[in-house]
Order: structure tokens, then C-alpha cells, then sequence
């Protein structure tokens, strides 16, 4: 059982580093950097507040504020604070950025046919998703135990 747990997790990390690796050298984006523009591209107007987009990317308060700096330096989001509250302040995707993550995000389907559509198969696929999926659910916060 250990064993095929390993198999699982060596697959997943060495895939992860050859998209994240292409994603780097056709983009110029870090793997932190990459996650924030895709959940930007995929949200109601390209924005998110802050706050939430930290706790959805995984990253500490200090960790997401030097990923948004270099974020908002390379002209890829901007901060808008919330007009309804003064405590809240979202990042947006300039139109610079909302441009990256697209094409980001289409390279990013291509790599995965390449590196685990090809090899796996369309059946095979489908069926990884839904074990990630069930893994999810069952260690979830509200998963069962």
C-alpha cells in the first residue's frame, strides 16, 4: 500500500514540475504567480479579494503579498480597494494580465494532453480526476474520517 502511495505521489510531483517548468520558461511565471492568474481568469470579473485568494492559494498573508507585488509590478493585477468595504481590497487583472493567463492557461491544457492525457488515455484520465476528487471530498474538511 505504501508503495503504490509513493508511485501516486513521485507521478504527481514530477509532472507538476515539468508543466510548472514549461509554464516558467514560456511565461516567466512562478508556480504561485500562475496559480493566482488562473483563479483571477476564472472569477466573476477577473477579481477576488484578497484575503480569500491567500486562503484559496495556500499562501500566508506575507507569502501572497510578495507574489501580488511581483504580480502588480509586471502590470499582470492591480489593487482595488471595495467600495462597500474598507477593509477589504481585491486583486484585479489588468488587461496585460487577463492576456498571460489566458495564454497561460492554454498552454497549460496543452502540456497536460501531452504529458498525462497521451500517456494515460481518455478513460484513464477520467478516472484519476474522480479518485482525486473522491481523495478530496473523503479528506476534506467536512469529509468523512
Amino acid at each position: 500500500m505504501v508503495t503504490w502511495w509513493g508511485l501516486v505521489i513521485e507521478g504527481y510531483h514530477l509532472t507538476q514540475e515539468r508543466l510548472m517548468a514549461e509554464i516558467a520558461d514560456r511565461f516567466g511565471l512562478a508556480p504561485g504567480s500562475f496559480d493566482i492568474l488562473l483563479r483571477l481568469v476564472r472569477s466573476p470579473e477577473h477579481k477576488m479579494p484578497m484575503t480569500r485568494l491567500a486562503r484559496e492559494a495556500a499562501l500566508s498573508s506575507g507569502g501572497f503579498t510578495k507574489v501580488a507585488d511581483r504580480l502588480a509590478a509586471a502590470d499582470l493585477i492591480v489593487r482595488e480597494p471595495c467600495d462597500t468595504d474598507r477593509r477589504v481590497t481585491y486583486a484585479v487583472l489588468t488587461e496585460h494580465g487577463k492576456d498571460v493567463a489566458e495564454r497561460a492557461r492554454e498552454a497549460c491544457a496543452e502540456i497536460l494532453r501531452r504529458r498525462v492525457l497521451a500517456p494515460l488515455g481518455l478513460d484513464r484520465s477520467e478516472a484519476l480526476a474522480e479518485a482525486m476528487r473522491t481523495l478530496r471530498t473523503a479528506n476534506g474538511e467536512d469529509g468523512i474520517y
